[in-house]
């Protein structure tokens, strides 16, 4: 069955009436693709919380958090009646997707998520950049390591883009509304035409 979607920027209206009572939002994507930038800007739209889920996954040291410490942490997150959450962790999203009423997937074709992480990776290790409690990501480890972010994000790049389709056709997530964006470009013009749409509420 063909994902169902509503990523032109000319549907912006339906999704300001989407998010008119249930301002709601759930941004996924390979590793690179832009999810916390794209969750930050439509959280400002919205005037709503941006709950970023590595930020509630990753311990000091890159220690995974246990499974039943992450949903709790998430559980408190989305207690408000409206956020933008980005982060495609499976143990989580029974929490996040039926609470959802907007889905935004960045598609990003292979070569543009590899690109911006090669960048976004070489800012943060030479600028030292902090993460998530105290986390900061190595030269050796994301360049030399067999848990670098690139052999993830090939790894996962082709399993994402076969799971999400079928996850969001599950019946229990037959309310969402879906916008699939595609390039650098399709990210803009919706991001632009939803603020425009907005402001005429």
């Amino acid at each position: 069955m063909p994902l169902r979607e509503s990523g032109h920027p000319e549907r912006a209206a339906d999704h300001r009436d989407t998010l008119a009572n249930a301002p709601r939002v759930v941004v996924v994507g390979c590793t690179g693709s832009g999810k916390t930038t794209v969750a930050r800007s439509l959280a400002r739209l919205l005037d709503v919380p941006h709950v970023e889920l590595d930020s509630h996954n990753w311990e000091p040291n890159w220690t995974a958090a246990q499974t039943d410490v992450f949903r709790e942490r998430v559980r408190d997150a989305l207690a408000g009646d409206g956020w933008v959450v980005d982060g495609n962790y499976s143990a989580v999203r029974d929490l996040v997707w039926p609470r959802a009423a907007l889905l935004v997937w960045l598609n990003l074709p292979y070569r543009v998520v590899l690109w911006r992480l090669l960048w976004r990776t070489l800012r943060r290790v030479f600028t030292r950049e902090e993460l998530w409690n105290g986390n900061r990501e190595e030269f050796r480890t994301q360049f030399l390591s067999r848990d670098s972010l690139f052999r993830w994000q090939a790894d996962s790049f082709r399993r994402i883009r076969r799971t999400i389709p079928a996850a969001v056709e599950q019946p229990e997530h037959a309310h969402l509304d879906v916008v699939v964006l595609r390039s650098p470009r399709g990210v803009r013009d919706w991001l632009a035409a939803l603020a425009g749409a907005l402001d005429q509420r």
